[in-house]
């Protein structure tokens, strides 16, 4: 990102008018939408939209950029917001509808979007304590689904997610808007599946994991106790080594002619009958 966009202040941070998509920090915000490289490298996202501009304020995630433009600018929120931002800090970026549409690459594109640092949670931060359900992924490639597990395992109360190997990224657009602000409220943990399977002896819970060999009915197990649910990818499902690091396999019944369910949908209907098990949700 360019120097002004990188470095965090507590001084108010300045106001701009831009109307070239030629600008460089109107490239940077652009370059960090398309490239997963370069938000790893600058260690910062793009969210889209007032509500989840709003949303990682409001839960204290800390704001670079805010660029807005349009007929937005009159409206109260968007005046508040624009505020915030700059108390805290920020570059806030008045733009023209040409600029936001290069950097959504819609051609009705939010009139509201902000870069905020990425956020990832210590692995020590995983408290097994009773009735604590963790969601673990591995090498989940959909960013539609990773956010739509985020968004469910806010929604059911769940402590966090880890991430294993090569999953897609988190704070993909995509993936951040299908989380629908919830991104912001669940903690992110990422470790390689050396060190998970490393981790995982150390786990004094139940780990149990969705899979075609599951004789069990989802339905049956206890689930009682520090509870880790490890789900597997999108094609494949979990690997042989991820199959040995589960404490018991169960199967979710389909009388359908479909072979499986989206993972996405799988991990809810094990969410919500985990937490139903424990606290009667």
């Amino acid at each position: 990102m360019s120097q002004d966009t990188r470095s965090a202040n507590t001084r108010p941070g300045q106001v701009k008018t831009v109307t070239s998509v030629s600008n460089p920090v109107i490239k940077d915000i652009k370059a960090l939408v398309a490239q997963r490289k370069r938000r790893k490298e600058a260690g910062l996202f793009v969210a889209e939209g007032l509500k989840l501009v709003t949303d990682a304020m409001e839960a204290g995630w800390p704001i670079r950029t805010l660029v807005f433009g349009g007929e937005v600018r009159e409206q109260p929120m968007v005046t508040k917001a624009a505020a915030t931002a700059r108390a805290r800090g920020a570059l806030v970026l008045d733009v023209s509808r040409a600029v936001l549409t290069s950097i959504t690459r819609r051609d009705n594109p939010q009139m509201v979007v902000g870069v905020f640092e990425q956020q990832w949670a210590d692995p020590a931060s995983i408290a097994p304590e009773d009735g604590a359900v963790w969601v673990a992924l591995d090498e989940v490639r959909d960013p539609g689904n990773l956010g739509t597990i985020l968004r469910t395992v806010d929604a059911v109360g769940a402590k966090g997610v880890v991430l294993i190997g090569d999953t897609t990224d988190p704070f993909a657009v995509e993936a951040v808007r299908a989380t629908m602000g919830s991104i912001f409220y669940v903690p992110l943990v990422r470790m390689s599946r050396t060190d998970f399977l490393k981790w995982r002896k150390g786990w004094p819970g139940k780990v149990f994991g969705t899979h075609l060999k599951g004789s069990v009915d989802y339905r049956k197990p206890d689930y009682s106790g520090p509870t880790l649910l490890l789900m597997g990818t999108e094609q494949s499902g979990l690997p042989e080594q991820m199959v040995e690091a589960c404490t018991q396999l169960v199967r979710i019944p389909q009388a359908g002619k479909a072979d499986s369910l989206n993972l996405a949908v799988a991990t809810a209907v094990m969410l919500y009958e985990i937490k139903r098990n424990v606290l009667e949700l």
